[in-house]
């Protein structure tokens, strides 16, 4: 029997949201019937996080917007930039999906790889979400290791059709994260800001442009940055039937992606984490067979 990579979920990871709501909501759970009808998880499951809490929380945004989510009370403008409703299951949710990738952070420390089936919620930052990013998991996650002293040198890979832009910022100056960010040049944020790293890729570019420019930057940043674990942003967004996206990728590609990420971090021993950031489609199972690609490719590397 294969060995399999830990795998992150929580039924939490699905919020209510209102009728007609543009975000796919419902990939979260479908994503996790998909990869349990072809036994990723293994045996044993799912691992199961704990909300982030408060104090975690702070550590890449201030009190008053972690409060402002979590109590209900957030202004409108900020609501605005959100772009999802601040209710409870709403804040649950992004409480779950930011643990989510702290749990997974900490079981790729011991395994080496672990992916969440949430998180890359790139455009939050520290005063405000935006884009349907509420909390920086990312960020939070790798704060987190770093207080605890479980990490000095973290590098993230944010390869979501959408520059990381909140990552940025979060990260802006701190020479302890490496920020990357390889995204089309044309899309959301229409104001960007600066990654140690941005890549940004014309409309239309396809799988052989953009795995090769990918192969470049990949093995030189792991020799050069020396990272202690890597946070990989898998978005599925660069797709080419994706409606939020403006590249041109296949299944094919995003396969050969994930293994191209995942399989440099493996082969020098630097642990990696795997979230699934965005995707558009409104065929739910579609997408989630898109994103499940992810943790197909983990477990296809890890059980070699």
């Amino acid at each position: 029997m294969s060995r399999c990579p830990p795998i992150v979920h929580h039924p939490a990871f699905h919020a209510e949201m209102p009728a007609g709501h543009r975000f796919p909501m419902d990939k979260f759970s479908r994503l996790a019937s998909v990869l349990e009808a072809e036994g990723v998880p293994g045996a044993d499951g799912f691992a199961r996080p704990e909300p982030a809490d408060i104090e975690t929380l702070r550590l890449a945004h201030t009190e008053d917007y972690v409060r402002g989510v979590i109590e209900l009370s957030l202004p409108s403008d900020v609501v605005r930039r959100i772009g999802m409703p601040n209710t409870e299951s709403v804040a649950t949710r992004a409480r779950a999906a930011t643990g989510g990738t702290l749990l997974a952070a900490r079981l790729a420390l011991e395994h080496g790889i672990a992916c969440n089936t949430a998180g890359g919620s790139h455009h939050a930052s520290a005063e405000g979400g935006a884009g349907f990013c509420v909390f920086n998991d990312v960020a939070v996650a790798a704060r987190r290791l770093q207080a605890e002293g479980a990490v000095s040198q973290v590098l993230v890979v944010d390869l979501d059709v959408h520059q990381g832009d909140g990552t940025a910022r979060i990260f802006e100056g701190d020479p302890s994260v490496f920020t990357v960010s390889m995204h089309a040049e044309k899309n959301f944020p229409h104001r960007k800001a600066a990654s140690d790293l941005d890549i940004e890729l014309a409309d239309g570019t396809g799988d052989e442009a953009y795995l090769a420019k990918l192969g470049e930057i990949v093995p030189a940043l792991l020799s050069s940055v020396r990272p202690d674990i890597v946070f990989f942003n898998a978005g599925v967004d660069p797709h080419a039937d994706d409606k939020l996206g403006r590249l041109s990728l296949t299944d094919e590609g995003l396969a050969r992606r994930e293994a191209l990420v995942l399989g440099a971090c493996l082969s020098l021993e630097i642990p990696v984490v795997g979230v699934i950031g965005g995707g558009y489609d409104a065929d739910i199972d579609r997408l989630a067979g898109r994103h499940a690609i992810l943790h197909r490719t983990a477990k296809s590397l890890y059980s070699r």
